[in-house]
């Protein structure tokens, strides 16, 4: 199934967007809901957050008095990390059970206000943002809801920054027009992008790419983007797993690119690579057919020893490479140490890109990128190489050691 988390502020439009997703077909997990179900009359839960706050918490019918507890948890962050911390556990726990009984083909969204703030972002396969203006989300709340000024402006202060939900979010869906506008962006969101995305993932193939190679100019947040996606794939096999790094073009800063990222994934041996293959297909990597090997280098000539795995995103919406290599193999450390001289030589960025773009331009009518990958190729090997080579000499670069952590596979 393909897990999705939605998350944004308070009064950005959040439930509106849970809504339509849910209309549209979505398996829906409302965390806000369940919050509320885990301290009804009766519950142990209940009990826990009386326990800690004391009786005053109750109305006269037995049940939780949700404005007198926010009025202690939102002036005192202490307090309010203890009522957190008692349900968290609880919600998490009834989300698990939901998720546990849905079906294959389900899109499953996750309506979670506090994502970010417990840091869930690598639990699903994408997460979406609802975002609003600070200004225009007071004024929702103090003409909507009937909040103060200051009410407002402490619930606000007591989630995550706008900043920090963006910088975790895959899809921002801006909530500064009409109940229309915010609409017509879902649908354009769940039939663009989670259709196909669930679609490819229940198939096992990766997402279409019919673009040529068209280089962008650099990214600043490509590099964040990369951490979000090693985060995922980190967590589909974490005992075999041992690194995942952002490898390739769009890992160093200034340098022109194509849009897509790329990770190499780093494990003791080849069979670990084919042992979790599924699982990395279920976080939305799909092993592609007919990649086994990368070219060889002078470094070591022999095919054999340049043996990797190759996997690709279903996610329509962000194309990925993830090569996965063998620590201490030539692939392997050919890609780290590109990498590496490549950020720290800017004479060596202007070089690779000047290339880049002159087979760019060679190649810019074709459908694909396969012959413009494969032209490259010679370059790797009969410029790239000696320089590097040279370069890692001089300064003492050396790969990250795995082999302590090898030895347990």
């Amino acid at each position: 199934m393909l897990k999705i988390g939605l998350t944004g502020g308070i009064a950005s439009g959040k439930s509106l967007v849970a809504a339509r997703l849910q209309e549209l077909g979505a398996v829906l997990i409302d965390a806000d809901l369940i919050a509320r179900q885990v301290v009804e009359p009766g519950t142990p839960g209940l009990a826990r957050v009386v326990e800690a706050f004391g009786p005053g918490i109750v109305d006269g019918q037995g049940r939780l008095d949700r404005p007198a507890l926010g009025a202690i948890v939102f002036q005192d962050p202490a307090r309010r990390e203890v009522l957190n911390g008692i349900i968290h556990p609880l919600v998490r726990e009834s989300a698990a059970a939901i998720v546990a009984e849905a079906a294959d083909e389900d899109i499953l969204v996750q309506d979670i206000p506090l994502l970010v703030e417990t840091g869930q972002g690598s639990a699903f396969h994408l997460v979406v943002v609802v975002d609003a203006p600070d200004d225009v989300r007071i004024q929702r709340m103090v003409d909507l809801r009937g909040m103060s000024l200051e009410d407002a402006r402490s619930r606000m202060a007591a989630q995550a920054s706008q900043e920090a939900r963006n910088a975790a979010a895959d899809v921002v869906l801006e909530n500064t027009g009409s109940r229309e506008e915010l609409l017509a962006k879902v649908d354009a969101l769940w039939f663009g992008r989670l259709v196909p995305f669930a679609d490819n993932c229940r198939r096992g193939v990766r997402a279409r790419r019919t673009n040529g190679p068209v280089l962008s100019a650099s990214r600043t947040d490509w590099g964040l983007q990369a951490a979000r996606l090693s985060s995922r794939i980190q967590a589909a096999a974490p005992e075999d797993i041992l690194a995942v790094d952002h490898i390739g073009s769009t890992s160093v800063a200034g340098l022109a690119a194509k849009d897509v990222i790329d990770l190499q994934l780093t494990v003791a041996d080849l069979e670990v690579a084919d042992r979790i293959a599924p699982r990395l297909a279920a976080a939305g990597y799909p092993r592609v057919p007919g990649v086994f090997a990368d070219t060889p280098k002078p470094s070591e000539p022999d095919p054999a020893q340049w043996q990797k795995r190759f996997h690709a995103n279903a996610d329509p919406g962000r194309p990925a490479n993830l090569h996965v290599r063998v620590a201490g193999s030539p692939g392997w450390r050919y890609a780290l140490l590109f990498r590496d001289w490549l950020r720290a030589e800017p004479s060596a960025v202007a070089l690779y890109e000047a290339h880049k773009r002159h087979l760019a331009a060679q190649h810019a009518s074709d459908p694909g990128t396969a012959a413009y990958a494969d032209a490259k190729e010679p370059w790797f090997t009969d410029v790239a190489w000696p320089l590097m080579d040279e370069w890692a000499n001089h300064t003492g670069w050396q790969p990250p050691s795995y082999s302590s952590v090898a030895a347990g596979h």
